[in-house]
């Protein structure tokens, strides 16, 4: 989903640089910069960045650069050029919060989101779509048993490219026709997906305490239109 589109790709919360590394690898934008909020864990992928990926390798065309930072803080106005954020292995509670300090700080600019939230997707569609956000692509992957959504959106809003606070693309093998092997693989993934956050939803509802209704019906009900079976 990362495209050769991007001058600056900022891999946000980067804990030791796995995907930072892998997109150094195969030069996937001219600048790529690692962020984190912690400083031995920054430490720690810049040496591994001067030992490895020095700037003066010739052999590659993309440069590196670290920053010890809060991410709501991106220096993006300092850099010119499309810019690509990547936040992945947090929350959605946490990553609206990065997401609102960004547009704030650079409404002038329009930058890309790829975003990977470990849980709480449905609120951040949400804040996603009170922003006016446009979405570009989105995936359903399962790794480890565990399930995650991957949204490629942008700042500049698209009329006919809405973020949707359930999910779109995600679900469309579950209605798909086609027969092939991965189209059955990936409608049991889906399937799988949306059963375990039904549940989720409905015990959530199921534990709130009297007076204090934690009212998720909106969100049932939505989950259940994509598939009246479950």
């Amino acid at each position: 989903m990362v495209t050769s589109q991007y001058d600056h790709i900022w891999d946000c919360c980067c804990d030791h640089g796995l995907l930072g590394y892998a997109l150094l690898s195969r030069q996937a934008a001219a600048n790529i910069h690692f962020v984190d909020i912690v400083p031995e864990l920054m430490a720690e992928v810049e040496n591994k960045l001067r030992r490895f990926c020095s700037n003066s390798n010739t052999s590659s065309s993309s440069r590196w650069q670290t920053h010890c930072l809060d991410v709501a803080k991106l220096p993006l106005d300092q850099y010119a050029g499309k810019h690509l954020v990547i936040i992945a292995g947090v929350g959605g509670d946490l990553m609206i919060k990065f997401i609102e300090a960004i547009y704030q700080n650079h409404s002038n600019l329009a930058v890309d989101f790829l975003l990977c939230p470990v849980h709480h997707q449905y609120p951040l569609r949400t804040k996603l779509i009170e922003l006016d956000f446009s979405l570009k692509n989105e995936v359903l992957v399962q790794e480890n048993r565990r399930f995650y959504e991957i949204l490629l959106v942008s700042t500049s809003s698209e009329a006919d490219r809405k973020v949707s606070p359930v999910g779109n693309q995600i679900w469309q093998s579950l209605t798909s026709k086609n027969s092939e092997q991965t189209s059955k693989k990936q409608a049991g993934i889906a399937d799988n997906y949306l059963k375990k956050t039904l549940n989720h939803y409905q015990r959530m509802q199921q534990g709130s305490s009297p007076g204090k209704a934690n009212n998720v019906q909106h969100i049932i009900d939505a989950y259940r239109a994509l598939s009246p079976n479950i």
